[in-house]
């Protein structure tokens, strides 16, 4: 088996710095094109099943990656981004800062110590979530030859991530978040994983900006 995962193409919250979370934005035009490149980029991968999140955007991006592939795009709630609760759609870049709890910084440079907001999810909860949904899905015997995409988030891909790469939450952002529309990719054996690539991108990085 081998999986590819990749973070969705950009949005208009992503330019702003505004926490998406939960909160179901498309991608903008810019966020539109670099999924079309990054699809060109992978035009030879012979994908056979995609799952995605049910948000827009990461479903927008699974749909322009798989082209004219007659394959199925799987909706699965484990993909969906970590949640923000009250603070979705509020700035978290310095200069525009306004989240009212000032330990909300924990999320990004203490993840061990972050407490969401009432409503929010904890990254723990994420790493759970997507750790149950990496291990059914290495697991599977229908699966096991197949290629297969899956389309999710910043805090999402790193979750899934997270549940053969580190062993402390501490190091969840290892290495940032990942560009829109950048490609990991995983091998599997007998249910061992490998991390091939991680955070690759198929078009001019001048077009990306590293937001959540």
């Amino acid at each position: 088996m081998v999986i590819y995962l990749i973070r969705h193409g950009e949005t208009d919250w992503n330019t702003k710095r505004l926490l998406q979370g939960a909160t179901d934005i498309p991608l903008n035009q810019n966020g539109i094109e670099v999924a079309q490149l990054t699809a060109e980029g992978l035009c030879d991968v012979e994908f056979d099943v995609i799952f995605t999140s049910p948000l827009k955007r990461a479903r927008q991006t699974a749909e322009i990656i798989r082209g004219e592939r007659r394959i199925p795009i799987i909706p699965d709630e484990r993909l969906r981004e970590i949640a923000f609760g009250p603070f979705e759609g509020l700035c978290c870049h310095k200069d525009g800062w306004n989240i009212p709890d000032p330990d909300f910084g924990n999320f990004f440079l203490n993840p061990g110590a972050y407490v969401p907001p009432e409503g929010g999810e904890s990254i723990r909860h994420l790493c759970e979530r997507t750790t149950e949904f990496l291990q059914e899905l290495v697991h599977h015997p229908d699966y096991q030859d197949k290629t297969i995409l899956l389309s999710g988030h910043g805090a999402v891909v790193k979750g899934l991530l997270s549940s053969f790469t580190i062993t402390d939450l501490k190091d969840f952002w290892n290495g940032g978040v990942h560009k829109n529309c950048g490609v990991s990719i995983l091998d599997v054996d007998e249910g061992k994983i490998t991390l091939r690539q991680e955070n690759v991108i198929y078009y001019d990085e001048a077009r990306s900006s590293n937001y959540i």
